[in-house]
């Protein structure tokens, strides 16, 4: 039995990847940076080719740059939006017993400052978002033809994996530099923010849960608990015994793209998930990484 993931070198390519092995499934990881199988998802010839060949039980669709700066219009349109569509057809064709996990973004909601469920209506706020609406409608069109198209709205999670220009990593490393007696400056913009901070390990096991079974179709997939960045500063300089505000300025001109953004996860902890990391263990976690 084989998974396919495409998007397979991101952090939740590579626990997923891990709960895939736990479970006696072989996972094929499918991206343009991998050193495993190189696969672009926007070519369709490359897609209808591994799905024909390798004729997997799941397939997951977790690429694309996970900015929501408009300059990467095209590529999230191609990645997301036209990835989508590509592994649909490419099923639908050639491997319709093939159970399919597309990737939302609790991003793609009217946030109006209360948890959001899958029940909330969308809103175009982003070429990211637009890229991930389309993608939704295409899952729930193929699901109309009778494809097994689930969809997941992942919130906000971290991993020690988590790229360097991230909030969370950017905290992360400083921590390590003054650890290591290379002390410098950080410029925040709103630590007052607010958002969920699940681990990618623990968000990777909710995907699994929900294609094992047969009833639900969409669902959010988030902790439901959401913290601030100064909390997260707060716990990262208690481990190294120093206090943040000597190593942070603030913007105070920074405006954020929203001011918390939380999930309503009952439908996903319905199915028995619940996260299994808090904040603090993920904080060490990322702290003591490579150390």
């Amino acid at each position: 039995m084989k998974a396919l993931i495409f998007g397979g070198s991101g952090q939740d390519g590579y626990y997923l990847g891990q709960k895939c092995q736990k479970k006696g499934i072989e996972p094929v990881f499918l991206s343009r940076k991998t050193k495993e199988i190189q696969a672009d998802v926007s070519s369709y010839d490359q897609v209808q080719k591994l799905i024909r060949e390798l004729q997997p039980a799941y397939i997951f669709h977790l690429a694309a740059n996970s900015t929501t700066k408009h300059e990467v219009l095209f590529e999230n349109h191609q990645t997301i939006s036209t990835g989508t569509l590509n592994i649909l057809e490419a099923v639908k064709r050639f491997s319709p017993q093939a159970k399919v996990f597309i990737t939302g973004s609790g991003l793609q909601f009217e946030n109006k400052g209360q948890p959001i469920s899958e029940a909330d209506p969308f809103v175009a706020s982003s070429a990211y978002c637009v890229a991930r609406l389309q993608s939704v409608y295409a899952a729930r069109y193929y699901r109309s033809l009778g494809l097994k198209v689930y969809v997941g709205y992942l919130f906000h999670h971290e991993s020690p994996l988590r790229g360097p220009t991230h909030v969370s990593q950017i905290i992360v490393s400083l921590a390590k530099q003054i650890v290591a007696g290379q002390a410098g400056r950080i410029t925040l913009g709103d630590i007052q923010t607010k958002k969920e901070w699940t681990f990618a390990g623990d968000v990777a096991e909710a995907m699994m849960i929900l294609l094992e079974q047969d009833q639900v179709f969409e669902t959010v997939i988030g902790s439901g608990n959401a913290y601030s960045i100064q909390e997260w500063l707060d716990l990262c300089f208690r481990v190294i015994g120093r206090n943040w505000q000597d190593f942070v300025s603030l913007n105070t001109d920074f405006t954020p793209e929203y001011k918390i953004l939380v999930s309503d996860p009952k439908t996903i902890t319905g199915l028995g998930w619940r996260p299994s990391v808090s904040l603090e263990e993920l904080s060490q976690m990322m702290l003591f990484h490579g150390v």
